[in-house]
């Protein structure tokens, strides 16, 4: 199978600064902001604070992260509103959105985009090759990685709660077909990421309320997240 490369790091919902400059220290590969309904939903105008600290800290030789706005079908008027006051390097769209409007995103904005896919909580049905193709061979060349993530139904994602892993193997041989990033989201947190990736191998990993106490991220927890993502 070849060595298995270490996955990156998406800490998603992240606030305010002082958390921001708390794990920058740390091998984070992206961040993300909610702009999507959610309780951690943040305005364009404090994202563009956090990524205007990146931005300074970048200038003074830092090693900063990839920024991600989480959208669920936003309008062109509601991207163009938000980018031109938050200018993330990644849009992740987290419901129906169409391979052409993935395309236009991407050109438009020149950022990358990351599409979610709703996995069930249960393994009743896993997916075949065959329909997987059908589902997301329309988004080649329009997206940069897939996200497979627990369905939710109200929110499309962002539920808390694992879905069945069962399912990533055939998903992951899309992708890595395709050329194309598999990132896993879902429940995760420092005590089960390590068998998602001892056992499946993403090419990443992405946490937002499993590194949280009472609802605010928790910097021992993130680190604890990160240390156990990144061990061999």
């Amino acid at each position: 199978m070849g060595v298995q490369t270490v996955p990156t790091v998406k800490i998603c919902g992240l606030q305010s600064v002082e958390v921001l400059r708390s794990i920058l220290h740390l091998p984070i590969a992206h961040i993300g902001f909610v702009f999507a309904p959610s309780k951690r939903q943040l305005t364009p105008e404090k994202a563009g604070e956090l990524i205007a600290y990146l931005n300074n800290e970048a200038k003074q030789g830092v090693s900063v992260p990839l920024t991600v706005g989480v959208f669920v079908n936003p309008s062109e008027e509601q991207l163009e509103d938000i980018l031109a006051v938050a200018p993330l390097d990644v849009v992740q769209l987290h419901s129906k959105e169409t391979p052409a409007f993935c395309q236009w995103v991407r050109e438009h904005f020149k950022v990358k985009v990351f599409k979610s896919v709703s996995i069930s909580k249960s393994s009743d049905t896993i997916p075949t090759a065959q329909s997987v193709a059908a589902q997301l061979d329309p988004y080649l060349g329009t997206v940069d990685a897939i996200l497979l993530d627990t369905f939710d139904p109200v929110y499309g994602g962002g539920s808390g709660k694992t879905f069945a892993w069962d399912c990533i193997p055939v998903y992951q041989e899309w992708a890595r077909a395709a050329g194309i990033q598999l990132l896993v989201a879902g429940g995760l947190q420092p005590e089960n990421v390590h068998q998602l990736v001892d056992v499946y191998g993403p090419d990443g990993v992405d946490v937002s309320s499993g590194v949280e106490t009472d609802g605010v991220k928790d910097i021992a927890k993130i680190i604890s997240f990160v240390e156990r993502v990144t061990r061999k």
